[in-house]
């Protein structure tokens, strides 16, 4: 067996061994030992998170200066940045309109039961609502010290610094050929490291499910199973279009690339986290094919500016919100509730429940109650596992596009690098 295939079935072994022990203990155990519980136990998922997250900055940087300055000119930055631009904007209005439409079709938060409202969750994710403001859009944008973005990883922040180094990089030609080669080892390095760090994965996906479960036990799915239901509909039609688009550009290399990147979609799915498969996601898109030059600069973008999963998620969830309290929103005020998250959700990927965070604010901004975000909080690690996943196909697909449209899409290779 495959090592790839191996880590695959170790991490669906975790999930199942981690419900079926949160399980146990939710039945069994008392409150406070549940609590205990729960908070030891999402210690191996921090270990995990934490990990990857030591590599995500010099992995995003080195990358994406390397891949600047092969692209060549400024020209051809242009290019394929706007190439990219494209694909990330459509997806991500598709994303939202999509959203908006089945939430008003399906009215779900009609039949959210108020009565099991997480208060004590949304008072933490409305203090943190100002983060996310319009006016801290430039904040998140623009690093005024990379070193600080680097620590924090702000990824969004560590793009923009990497783009005017990569760009200054390919400006000086032959005097940088010596930073291109020694970042290029760094990044041969950092992918590396990446298969020491997923070997950790099964025992981060086994901590997350098992202290959820433990929390919430399996009857919040009879509480909110229309919720989940409608949701999940909404993210299977959204997988439909992103596919239906990929197999008319991408033809029959799709089931090829949705092999490749099922382990880290299996682990992004079961951490709730996007962060954690960046690397091994990069590694991933290179031996299917598409050239470092291409990923390292459209995948730290995209996970800036391509959360296809997360953007469905908001307009769902902040209408929904509305509906439970009865307040009635027309078209027009939709339609400026989806540009508003359009701006606002950009350069999030790297925090906890950013998408809540989101709602929260947007909430405030239209009148609707944010502490409201409380009646979907019980249900929300699991729309959140699904809409992670997505993120990372839509992440995939965009990358493998762009490369396909600039003639730069190999046969697939099985080293961790392209020459």
């Amino acid at each position: 067996m495959k090592k790839s295939n191996r880590l695959t079935l170790y991490i669906v072994i975790a999930m199942i061994a981690g419900v079926i022990l949160g399980y146990f203990i939710h039945e069994n155990a008392g409150p406070d030992t549940i609590q205990s519980f729960s908070k030891n136990l999402k210690l191996l998922t921090t270990i995990f998170l934490r990990l990857v997250q030591m590599i995500i900055a010099p992995l995003v940087f080195s990358t994406l200066v390397v891949g600047i300055a092969k692209l060549g000119d400024l020209k051809t930055v242009g290019r394929v940045g706007g190439k990219a631009l494209l694909w990330f904007v459509s997806a991500s209005l598709v994303s939202l309109l999509l959203g908006m439409l089945l939430v008003n079709l399906f009215q779900p938060g009609k039949g959210i039961d108020l009565s099991n409202a997480d208060i004590t969750g949304a008072q933490d994710l409305v203090g943190k609502t100002q983060e996310f403001s319009i006016q801290k859009f430039v904040e998140h944008v623009f690093p005024k010290s990379v070193i600080d973005a680097m620590a924090t990883n702000e990824i969004l922040q560590l793009v923009v610094f990497s783009i005017f180094f990569g760009v200054a990089t390919a400006a000086l030609g032959e005097k940088a050929k010596i930073v291109v080669k020694g970042l290029d080892a760094v990044a041969h390095v950092i992918l590396k490291m990446v298969g020491y760090v997923m070997n950790f994965a099964p025992l981060g996906v086994f901590g997350a499910i098992a202290a959820v479960i433990a929390t919430k036990g399996l009857d919040v799915f009879i509480f909110y199973g229309k919720y989940l239901l409608y949701f999940l509909m909404g993210i299977a039609a959204l997988w439909a279009i992103l596919l239906t688009v990929g197999f008319i550009i991408l033809g029959k290399r799709l089931p090829d690339l949705l092999r490749r990147i099922f382990p880290p979609l299996i682990i992004a799915f079961s951490t709730t986290s996007s962060e954690a498969v960046f690397p091994k996601l990069t590694e991933e898109l290179e031996r299917f094919g598409c050239k470092d030059k291409i990923v390292s600069f459209i995948l730290p973008l995209g996970y800036s500016f391509n959360l296809d999963g997360s953007m469905m998620y908001m307009t769902f969830a902040s209408i929904a919100i509305a509906q439970a309290y009865g307040i009635q929103l027309d078209l027009g005020t939709q339609l400026t509730m989806l540009i508003v998250l359009m701006l606002t959700s950009k350069g999030i990927a790297g925090v906890p429940r950013a998408s809540l965070v989101v709602v929260t604010a947007t909430c405030a901004m239209f009148n609707i109650p944010p502490e409201g975000i409380a009646l979907i909080l019980p249900i929300d690690h699991f729309c959140d596992m699904f809409r992670t996943a997505t993120n990372v196909v839509g992440n995939a697909l965009a990358t493998s596009v762009v490369s396909k449209w600039e003639g730069a899409l190999d046969e697939p290779t099985d080293i961790s690098m392209n020459a």
